[in-house]
């Protein structure tokens, strides 16, 4: 497992990785309505625009990228995915214990994001608290997300 930076062409990878994850792993708790909302065939670029602002970590194994995650200056953790067929081998926590240094290194102090359903277990046991449940009304639908966040302790050295 080797983590490194983002690079402007692995979006493709990462769009693909994202749309097969959330419609594999996340299709235990969301209907497809919700699923096709989250992670539409075709990317939203607003949405995927974001990486080229953000910190973005990469995980690869071999040459294929099996995670990543993005934080924002203001803390807030857009994206964490790991790829289906790499679930529950730490990488996920490689990627929070990345984004915590990211966040202590730019004095972010408080880390949010709003989770899956199936993810805020993870989440928690990360240390991170569960806050009111959020709900992201479109169209006929909506998608329940689990809002969470984690206080930074920023050295100032």
């Amino acid at each position: 497992m080797f983590l490194r930076p983002y690079r402007h062409q692995d979006k493709r990878q990462l769009q693909q990785l994202f749309f097969d994850t959330v419609h594999t792993i996340n299709a235990r708790d969301y209907d497809d309505l919700q699923l096709h909302f989250w992670a539409p065939l075709e990317p939203d670029q607003n949405t995927w625009s974001k990486l080229d602002q953000q910190w973005c970590t990469i995980v690869e194994q071999g040459k294929q990228i099996v995670g990543f995650s993005a934080v924002s200056a203001a803390g807030t953790l857009d994206f964490l995915y790991v790829h289906r067929d790499f679930q529950h081998r730490g990488i996920a926590t490689a990627l929070i214990k990345q984004t915590e240094r990211i966040a202590k290194k730019h004095h972010i102090e408080t880390i949010y994001t709003e989770s899956p359903l199936s993810a805020c277990g993870f989440f928690e046991k990360r240390g991170f608290v569960r806050l009111e449940e959020s709900r992201k009304i479109f169209g006929e639908g909506m998608l329940l997300l689990c809002p969470l966040e984690r206080k930074i302790v920023v050295n100032d050295e």
